[in-house]
């Protein structure tokens, strides 16, 4: 059963996700919060797998909420997907760097809205290829910066990174790499454990930070 918790100010969209979501079999809303600060503490108390978060909030806002829950070690299993009505601006991406495994536009279709949650449940990052791209775009204009925890991987773990920051699942990756599935998500999570990243959004906004993607696409 996957745990659902809602944060959002506005009753109305809490109340259309989740009856999406109770509708569901194999996913249960757990609690609502209609601020960050009550959602933090509802995260505490319940610890769902999904923590679906509006990124603009009173009280305490998406990027905070995020911040206060993966700060939190007793919430490393809570997935946070931000809530937007605008797509990639600078808070989702500043979300993203706070702990985010993604995020959704509100106006998302009812089932790509549940196939997200599941997607965003199994640990993947909740990252579009249109969104990847937007990324991508972000970064035309700014020199990658190469921190210590590059030199920290092996090289297939580079190229398992670099396969994630393209958007590719884990049976892709291990298409790509012509290996197992098993061996492909080892890669990925020994580099997220080098590299001290959350989930494999965070492994996406450190590729192209430091350049092991570059704008063009291709790799070092």
């Amino acid at each position: 059963m996957i745990r659902v918790l809602l944060v959002d100010d506005q009753p109305l969209i809490r109340s259309g996700f989740r009856a999406l979501l109770d509708n569901e079999h194999d996913i249960e809303v757990v609690a609502e919060a209609a601020d960050g600060a009550a959602g933090v503490a509802l995260a505490r108390e319940h610890v769902p797998d999904i923590a679906l978060v509006d990124i603009q909030m009173p009280v305490a806002d998406g990027i905070e909420a995020t911040r206060r829950i993966a700060a939190d070690p007793a919430l490393a299993g809570v997935h946070v997907v931000i809530l937007t009505n605008y797509g990639l601006d600078e808070y989702v991406f500043d979300a993203l760097r706070a702990g985010a495994a993604g995020f959704l536009v509100k106006d998302i279709e009812p089932e790509d809205f549940l196939h997200a949650v599941r997607v965003a449940a199994r640990g993947d990052a909740l990252l579009s290829p249109s969104i990847t791209r937007k990324l991508i775009d972000r970064y035309v204009s700014r020199p990658p910066h190469p921190g210590p925890g590059l030199g920290e991987l092996t090289n297939r773990e580079r190229e398992a990174v670099a396969l994630v920051a393209q958007g590719l699942s884990t049976e892709e990756i291990a298409g790509r790499m012509v290996i197992s599935p098993l061996t492909a998500k080892t890669h990925v999570n020994r580099a997220m454990t080098k590299l001290h990243a959350r989930d494999r959004a965070q492994l996406v906004v450190f590729a192209y930070e430091s350049g092991l993607v570059t704008p063009s696409g291709s790799g070092e």
